[in-house]
């Protein structure tokens, strides 16, 4: 049951996979909720979802939606974020937005609470969360970064369809079940819906998340070349990215490749390093095939680490294999993480 201890929340988007992951983690974690209102489209008001017991019905998201409401989780798009997060913020709540509508924006702290939590003191009503990709990435090179520095970042994403939504899911299930039967297929929805053309995920690599820039990379790509540097408070940190689809369901898995600033480091280091991290599991043991594995991040928290080697070039060069829920830690969790801070911090009263 709800108590009269704890805070008056809202979730933007509660039908979707995200909201449902945020629903799920306020639960499991106890967050302490003084009333929960579930919001969404028009289309999806109605429904009934069962929170520690009690029967929510999910209302339409409108601007009067957020009066009483200290704080807002959204997660229903970049265009809702935008007509409704300033509206909430005006009735005063605190927005965590897991849209890229304000990720870049000035005056809007991007957060992954391992990294740069005293961030949120900067907070003016609106607060970003990263890219998922963005945040497994950092929150497990950043107990390297604090201790050797880094100089440069080069990652290679195999992301889950996901990402991409329910709809994505079904297109590669619908895929896979033709392509065994002998049928024709039609691609409708990935890589991007909005794109001119649509390419098979089933039984497929696709190396192109999100819309093509003008500099050749993506916008996924972009997102996390920019939302790093941002993160780590560092402009003159080199990255570079390339994102690709992959036919896994859930959990997105990142080849890194760094050069750290300081000497010293080898590999017994960077595993002493991530083996104390926050949120982070090590699983490196090459000789017994011991591993990440996007299968079993399925579900769980944690930022999953291993691979890890030197490079055979560059003293200062390291290779690691980083996988995580991009559902949870890429998304609901560390929202809700960022809410705990927000009470930690005292920033939410």
């Amino acid at each position: 049951m709800m108590t009269q201890q704890g805070f008056h929340v809202a979730i933007v988007g509660a039908t979707g996979a995200v909201g449902e992951q945020m629903l799920d983690t306020l639960e499991r974690m106890e967050f302490p909720i003084a009333s929960l209102k579930l919001l969404s489209s028009k289309r999806s008001a109605g429904k009934k979802i069962t929170f520690k017991g009690d029967e929510l019905t999910v209302q339409e998201a409108t601007p009067d939606s957020f009066e009483g409401i200290q704080l807002a989780l959204f997660s229903a798009g970049g265009s809702v974020s935008k007509a409704l997060a300033p509206e909430a913020v005006k009735r005063g709540a605190i927005v965590v937005d897991n849209t890229s509508a304000f990720r870049m924006t000035e005056g809007v702290p991007l957060i992954v609470p391992e990294v740069n939590e005293k961030d949120l003191e900067k907070h003016q009503g609106i607060i970003s969360n990263p890219n998922c990709s963005t945040i497994q990435m950092v929150a497990a090179l950043e107990p390297i970064r604090k201790a050797y520095g880094l100089k440069r970042i080069v990652v290679s994403t195999y992301q889950a369809v996901s990402g991409a939504g329910v709809n994505a899911i079904d297109e590669m299930y619908d895929q896979s079940r033709q392509i065994l039967d002998g049928e024709e297929i039609e691609p409708k929805i990935l890589p991007v819906s909005g794109d001119k053309k649509h390419y098979q995920i089933a039984f497929n690599a696709v190396p192109q998340i999100d819309v093509f820039q003008e500099n050749g990379y993506t916008f996924e790509e972009m997102k996390m070349i920019n939302e790093t540097k941002k993160i780590m408070s560092d402009d003159s940190l080199q990255v570079a990215a390339t994102c690709v689809r992959l036919p896994v369901e859930t959990g997105h898995s990142e080849s890194v490749y760094i050069e750290v600033e300081k000497d010293g480091l080898d590999v017994t280091g960077v595993r002493q390093l991530l083996n104390d991290a926050p949120g982070v599991t090590l699983q490196d043991d090459p000789a017994n095939q011991v591993y990440p594995l996007a299968s079993e991040s399925k579900g769980k928290d944690d930022i999953f680490v291993g691979r890890i080697r030197q490079d055979l070039d560059q003293e200062k060069g390291f290779h690691m294999w980083v996988v995580a829920d991009n559902l949870l830690k890429g998304a609901a969790l560390n929202s809700v993480q960022i809410g705990f801070s927000l009470i930690k911090l005292g920033l939410l009263k």
